[in-house]
Formats: C-alpha cells, structure tokens, sequence
C-alpha cells in the first residue's frame, strides 16, 4: 500500500446562529506543513463544489476526463502549499442546511461573504497552527466574487482588532 507524505482532514464547521454546516478538506503540504503557505481554493457557480478543483485541477491526485480511477496529480497545489477547499454556500457539496429552516438555507454574496468569515474563524479554531501562515485566497469562475468578498471580511476584520490573539 502506498503512503502519502501529506495529511488529509475532512470535516464541518458550524455557521453560529444558523443550522448550516460547511465542509472542507484541507491537503497539507508535500513539502513542509509548518511554514508553507495555507491556500483556500472556492469554486464558482453558485453552486458549484469545491471538490470539484480538488478532484479534477489542483488536488494531489486527480481523475482524468471519462477516466475511473484517480492518478498522482504531477501539478498538485500541495507540493508547496497547504490547500483548504471550502464548499460553499451551505447546501453545495457536503455542506448543508436544514431544509425545515428554508430561511437559512438561502443565500447571496453578502450572506456567503459573511458565512466565509464565520466558517474561517470557526476553522482557525479547529487548526490554530495555521493562524501564523500566509493566506492566499483563490478560485474560479464565480469565486471572482466569493475571493474578493471574503477578503474584504478580513480586511474589515483586521482592521477592527485590538486582540492580535485571534
């Protein structure tokens, strides 16, 4: 069995205030997990899974077009950088919001935006070793709005601390 030199997390964080539960996958670094950079990668749509990049363009392993098996991605975004995929909004992928609560499970730029931010300081709490990387936020198609929405989010955010703990 071949290993991996490289971990692989895959979980939820919770939305506070609401019942959406984001997934992520987070691929850490081939080369050095500690001190490579964190990239978060969204794919657009709307609607459109982020595991999608990771299965198709910039994961470790990918699965070529009419293929049926997944081969070593020689272009891989991890060979220098941590990668976080995020699926976005609550209800695309394996992110989900109760259906009895419809109100929560609707959405536009903003309420993303919002819910991007919530979900990074949710994940920071779950992997703190990551809070000293250097973030860069990427994607595609409609992630032109998810990237710079969510960079304004930090931004405003950063601009409003007077805690530098968090």
């Amino acid at each position: 069995m071949e290993t991996f030199p490289f971990a692989v997390y895959s979980g939820y964080v919770s939305i506070p205030g609401t019942n959406k539960e984001n997934h992520y996958l987070l691929v850490e670094s081939q080369n050095d997990w500690a001190t490579d950079p964190l990239i978060i990668w969204f794919n657009g749509g709307p609607g459109c899974s982020s595991m999608l990049g990771w299965a198709t363009e910039n994961g470790p392993w990918s699965m070529p077009a009419g293929g049926t098996s997944f081969e070593k991605n020689p272009h891989s975004w991890n060979k220098m950088a941590n990668v976080l995929y995020i699926e976005q909004p609550a209800g695309v992928g394996y992110s989900y919001c109760d259906p009895a609560h419809k109100e929560q499970c609707v959405f536009d730029d903003d309420s993303s935006a919002a819910d991007n931010m919530a979900f990074l300081h949710g994940w920071y709490e779950k992997f703190p070793d990551y809070k000293n990387h250097s973030l860069y936020i990427s994607g595609e198609s409609y992630a032109g709005l998810y990237v710079p929405l969510l960079s304004l989010q930090i931004h405003n955010f950063n601009q409003n601390q007077t805690d530098n703990s968090t």
